[in-house]
């Protein structure tokens, strides 16, 4: 129970980070397409930080521990990462959904309104984040669970802001651009809880979690995040955040982890 409260508060407090990034869109703001640019690239090098440093090569790890070979480790993560991505691809494909920048994507439902489709693509995007919290805890190491965390909860908030200064643009207020911001972050803690839940309850899941949560994130940086810092053509920006990005996760890991 206690790697499930961990998984659970860590992440619900990672997902408050959109919340906490959206603030800003409360005072007379209106961000550069370029300041975006760098804040959607810094939040993808935070994630392919943590996918690579804190879930990849713990992973790794954990594999070896219960007996696997070198080999048999690395087709582990390779099978969990291609499961990771193929879910979060089944669910764009099957889910209607619609990004700020990429548009309208998944089987149409007109029936739906066009906030419903942003968040319903918002709760695909947070739900893995969580979901890699709760088995980064699962796995039974406080301040590693602690430093992915810390990673996710500091790629939400350019993440927030974003999201709040694009519903304000399109013509919704700025308490209701907070809200729905912060709402969409309260998807991580189910995440985190289904993480934690899996691996603490079946230890030989850890690998596979892991590679699984590391396989879902890799999907959004690439599905995701990159085409929209492209769709403002602001590529050499993005380029910017996404190396601060991830050297600020790599230093994270390394000195905390």
């Amino acid at each position: 129970m206690t790697t499930l409260w961990w998984g659970f508060l860590a992440s619900l407090v990672a997902g408050l980070g959109t919340g906490v990034g959206a603030l800003p869109a409360l005072l007379p703001i209106n961000l550069t397409e370029r300041i975006q640019g760098i804040l959607l690239g810094l939040g993808g090098g935070i994630m392919l930080a943590a996918t690579s440093f804190s879930l990849i090569v713990p992973g790794t790890e954990a594999a070896a521990q219960q007996g696997a070979s070198t080999a048999q480790a690395a087709l582990i993560m390779v099978a969990g990462l291609l499961l990771g991505g193929a879910a979060l691809w089944v669910a764009h494909n099957n889910f209607p959904h619609e990004h700020f920048f990429k548009g309208k994507e998944g089987p149409d439902r007109q029936t739906l309104a066009q906030i419903w489709l942003f968040i319903i693509a918002i709760t695909l995007h947070n739900f893995p984040e969580g979901l890699a919290v709760g088995v980064g805890f699962g796995a039974g190491d406080t301040s590693a669970g602690l430093t992915l965390a810390a990673g996710i909860g500091l790629q939400n908030i350019p993440e927030g802001l974003v999201v709040a200064l694009a519903l304000r643009n399109l013509g919704y207020s700025a308490r209701y651009a907070l809200g729905i911001s912060t709402l969409t972050g309260l998807v991580e803690p189910i995440g985190g809880l289904t993480g934690a839940g899996v691996v603490s309850i079946a230890q030989p899941l850890l690998p596979w979690g892991m590679a699984f949560a590391a396989g879902a994130m890799l999907f959004i940086i690439v599905d995701e995040i990159i085409p929209e810092i492209d769709q403002k053509g602001s590529e050499q920006e993005g380029t910017l955040g996404v190396m601060v990005g991830f050297v600020t996760m790599m230093f994270l890991d390394i000195a905390l982890g």
